[in-house]
């Protein structure tokens, strides 16, 4: 089976936009594939945090992982900074003729967050190459994106090639390029419908949010601006309620909501109320599953630890072949 690695940051609780987005197929696809899903804390601590409250966020991301259906004896779950491999060639990557400063600075998620600090990180800037090392670890062959992320994994390949040109004839070995594993989930704005879905703008769904917060939060969301009053047809195709009622509604049910938006058949109180009872029903028990998992902080750890030997057997034989390329002189790892 080809290898697949995925990681997502540790901004804390899941949400749907998480799930839909990402998680929801990271499920299916540890049926398919070898895969490996990581809480890329490393990468999180490129922008300002909270240093109080990271470790408490990597362990409820790793929560919600697996009470969304990640399955530890199927696929490799673990934490990016349990496996110091990461940094390790991450450093590596930067050697001369693999990774030029130019080539980082003009990347536009780099340009995009440098705007928004004033002290802007190296690590900012060493984002992509770190994005690279992750996957390049485990010379994964295939990594899941939408199609709004197809950007970010153009400079990973570009990367491997220049690697491989410059060492592989060292070693006899040489990294796979990763190929996108096109993700079919349609992206998922936030509450207002404007930006992305993220915590830090309060525009969420949490997937273990209550059934009385799912209600109290889907009330004030966005839909269709045509839609002024109860008797205003709109069009389900740019609502986004009418695009999550796609993640958690039966086929039925979603004909029923877009014939009823187009005709004013109901309003939009109505589809909200719809969409929130299917909702709950679908995530009760993730929900009930994540309560199991925070009053077993023990099997967690277990578990993640776990996963971090699984992933460190992988990584160590990776850069054992890595340094010989490069010329590093052989000695006993630590």
């Amino acid at each position: 089976m080809a290898r697949v690695f995925s990681g997502i940051q540790p901004s804390g609780e899941l949400h749907i936009g998480n799930y839909l987005g990402a998680v929801q197929n990271w499920v299916k696809l540890q049926h398919q594939h070898d895969c490996l899903f990581s809480v890329v804390d490393l990468h999180a601590i490129t922008q300002p945090y909270e240093v109080s409250s990271l470790a408490q966020r990597t362990s409820e991301m790793a929560i919600g992982l697996l009470a969304a259906g990640l399955d530890p004896e199927r696929a490799i779950v673990f934490v990016q900074s349990h496996v110091r491999e990461h940094t390790e060639l991450n450093w590596l990557l930067n050697a001369h003729g693999v990774t030029p400063l130019g080539e980082l600075e003009r990347q536009t998620q780099f340009k995009d967050k440098a705007q928004r600090q004033e002290s802007v990180s190296a690590g900012l800037l060493n984002y992509p190459v770190l994005q690279a090392a992750d996957v390049l670890l485990y010379q994964a062959a295939l990594v899941p994106v939408g199609e709004d992320q197809l950007q970010h994994l153009e400079p990973m390949r570009e990367i491997a090639r220049r690697w491989n040109a410059r060492f592989a004839n060292g070693g006899g070995f040489s990294f796979p390029e990763p190929q996108a594993l096109l993700s079919t989930a349609k992206r998922v704005l936030g509450l207002d419908g404007q930006a992305k879905m993220s915590k830090s703008l309060g525009n969420t769904i949490g997937l273990f949010d209550t059934p009385e917060t799912i209600w109290e939060k889907l009330k004030p969301a966005a839909t269709d601006p045509a839609r002024v009053t109860r008797k205003d047809p709109g069009n389900p195709d740019i609502c986004n309620i009418f695009t999550i009622h796609q993640g958690f509604s039966p086929a039925a049910t979603q004909q029923l909501v877009a014939h009823n938006c187009r005709t004013a058949g109901w309003g939009c109180l109505d589809c909200k109320r719809v969409l929130a009872d299917n909702m709950i029903a679908t995530l009760a028990p993730l929900r009930e599953r994540a309560l199991e998992l925070r009053a077993q902080p023990g099997t967690v750890s277990e578990t993640l630890r776990a996963g971090a030997v699984k992933a460190r057997a992988l990584a160590r034989a990776t850069m054992a072949r890595v340094r010989r390329c490069m010329g590093l002189l052989e000695g006993a790892e630590a």
